[in-house]
């Protein structure tokens, strides 16, 4: 009974120095977390930033690839204007670029915003969704590699499938690896199906416009025809069938267009008036 009743006590003070050890290491790890989020706020500087015919953010693909007419070049800034940074990316068929949101992200985050996939209606966490007004309005594509260009000493990367604003701010670029980054199981939420698109046609009026201008912008009628089957308009707008009117900027040129029905109509292709600056 005795050597019973002495085990029993060994136990419990064991049970009891557990649970202090348990509570320390607790406080400790508690104590460390709150001294690592207490980090000074992280410094980022662009590597450069990169042109696209996307000149407003109405009218820009909501992902990646789905226009693959959309050539984008990344123009380094001089601190990172060194070749060296990109030898053998040639290797990989699609890259990653980390950017910035640098035209919404003044306007600061919500936590809680509308995805244009349900409807622009119902409300999703931020973090659930790839909206542009999220904290640190950082942002990731997947683009296709292009070229390597090293001109008149300013390097330059030609990507295509962008989806980026012209001037939009690149912080990082790393290659696209398929055996990593490609997961065939992955669940996509309420955006596992890609949308609809929609028929596109050029009325007659503006077939000359389109001739000229593709002389200067070779892709110009596919970037057109690529970028209006995926339908920029707003989500609530896709519920209103109508004869509306739109406008949009590619280049320097004003692309106007009207709905019927399922399809879109180019009516016009003009070139913008010049700002007064400009003048």
């Amino acid at each position: 009974m005795a050597s019973s009743s002495i085990a029993q006590c060994e136990i419990y003070f064991g049970y009891l120095a557990l649970d202090a050890y348990h509570s320390q290491l607790s406080k400790l790890l508690t104590n460390r977390t709150v001294t690592m989020l207490k980090q000074p706020p992280i410094s980022l500087q662009p590597l450069g930033v990169i042109r696209t015919p996307y000149q407003q953010k109405f009218a820009i693909p909501r992902q990646p690839n789905l226009v693959d007419a959309a050539y984008g070049e990344v123009v380094f800034s001089d601190t990172f204007n060194d070749p060296n940074m990109l030898r053998g990316i040639e290797q990989f068929s699609h890259l990653w670029l980390l950017f910035q949101f640098h035209k919404t992200a003044e306007q600061g985050w919500s936590p809680m915003v509308r995805p244009p996939r349900l409807g622009g209606n119902k409300k999703q966490g931020v973090l659930a969704t790839r909206s542009t007004f999220r904290p640190n309005s950082i942002g990731m594509s997947v683009v296709q590699y292009h070229k390597v260009e090293h001109k008149n000493g300013q390097l330059s990367l030609h990507v295509k499938g962008v989806d980026l604003l012209d001037g939009t701010p690149i912080i990082d670029i790393k290659p696209y690896v398929p055996w990593a980054d490609n997961i065939p199981q992955a669940m996509g939420g309420f955006a596992a199906q890609p949308p609809p698109t929609m028929a596109v046609y050029f009325e007659s009026q503006c077939a000359e416009q389109l001739a000229y201008w593709q002389s200067r912008y070779p892709m110009l009628s596919k970037l057109i025809e690529q970028v209006l089957a995926q339908d920029p308009r707003p989500a609530y707008k896709a519920k209103q069938e109508s004869d509306a009117q739109y406008g949009m900027s590619l280049y320097d040129l004003n692309i106007r267009w009207r709905v019927s029905g399922q399809a879109n109509y180019v009516t016009s292709i003009v070139q913008h008036a010049p700002d007064k600056e400009e003048l």
